[in-house]
């Protein structure tokens, strides 16, 4: 087995839609492409696999595309491509499109950041640490609420975490996931993306499904009636600093994100949920993210929780055959933020 291998595991059948058993082949096949797409893997003193998609490597979109389907744990499509429009006034050049059969899992037991990972300066030795950990590993370690709520957990031998971080984490941090885990450290595999690069930036803004169906969770929506779902975003240049990368991802699902829910039940639950989902029901709607976040001293619990959320949606009743719709995209908003006329 090469440096870069993974442990064997068990099928991904004894478990029920393993989200880290469905995510190695994806895990292979990011480790074959190594070469072709940016990126770099090496394993630390421990034995932890470490992927680099954006610190010293250099990344790539298409990277950022394959990461994002390894936070949906095998259970998300997300596809890079040009806008279908016919005014470039009116849209944006290129757009990820996500989609998934199991949005639930997929967005909300595997792809959402709710893993909080920190470390004093004691404990490093050096300079504090903090990152939200995504990925299929967070349903593992299950730390979360959410994953009662969710009535899931995975039980697979190996697993993979995404963090949105410029630097390794601490060996202090990469303990405490392999114990929360109950892994090894050859079956732990860390995928680091800067949000100012290529990767991160797509990596991030392929979370527009996933920004709906947490805010549909937060509005109270029975999430066992949320059956599929689809949706888009315009995938900007990564931002030249971490304020601003994270404005722009922020900003392309808030003002140019579409998403498409199948539901079942009844029609006036269908018709709330698709007026009360887009970011325009917030009180800072309308300003760039990272404008909003500067007024805010940097807090993000300071900010809307329902600024959270794609600009337009649909909602479909499988139940009724009826659709609502609400929001719009804002590329006017988008345009002054991104756009340099020639």
């Amino acid at each position: 087995m090469s440096q870069h291998s993974l442990p064997a595991d068990r099928a991904a059948s004894q478990v029920p839609l393993s989200v880290n058993a469905l995510t190695r082949p994806l895990l292979v096949r990011l480790l074959e492409r190594m070469r072709q797409i940016g990126i770099d893997a090496s394993r630390d003193e421990t034995g932890v696999l470490m992927v680099d998609a954006g610190i010293k490597a250099p990344g790539s979109v298409a990277a950022g595309a394959a990461i994002a389907e390894i936070c949906m744990g095998g259970l998300g499509q997300v596809r890079v491509g040009a806008a279908a429009s016919n005014s470039a006034r009116d849209e944006w050049p290129t757009f990820v499109e996500i989609s998934s059969a199991q949005p639930v899992l997929a967005c909300l037991a595997s792809q959402y950041a709710g893993w909080s990972l920190s470390a004093s300066k004691e404990e490093t030795g050096g300079k504090k640490f903090f990152a939200l950990g995504s990925g299929p590993a967070r349903s593992l370690a299950c730390k979360e609420p959410l994953y009662e709520e969710l009535r899931y957990r995975d039980e697979a031998r190996s697993g993979c975490l995404v963090l949105e971080v410029d630097r390794a984490p601490p060996a202090v941090v990469i303990e405490k996931i392999l114990r929360d885990c109950r892994l090894g450290p050859a079956s732990l595999t860390l995928i680091l993306t800067p949000t100012a690069s290529r990767a991160g930036t797509t990596q991030v803004v392929a979370r527009a499904l996933e920004v709906a169906l947490h805010k549909a969770h937060v509005l109270g929506f029975p999430l066992a009636d949320i059956v599929e779902g689809t949706a888009s975003a315009p995938l900007p240049p990564p931002g030249r600093e971490a304020i601003d990368a994270m404005g722009r991802t922020n900003d392309a699902i808030l003002y140019g994100g579409r998403v498409h829910l199948t539901v079942t039940g009844a029609d006036d639950a269908a018709r709330d949920l698709a007026r009360r989902l887009p970011s325009s029901e917030s009180r800072d709607f309308g300003r760039s993210f990272a404008d909003i976040f500067k007024e805010y001293d940097y807090d993000f619990y300071r900010i809307d929780p329902a600024l959270f959320a794609p600009a337009e949606v649909w909602v479909s009743n499988l139940t009724t055959g009826r659709t609502y719709h609400a929001g719009a995209t804002r590329f006017d908003l988008l345009h002054p933020l991104w756009l340099d006329e020639a």
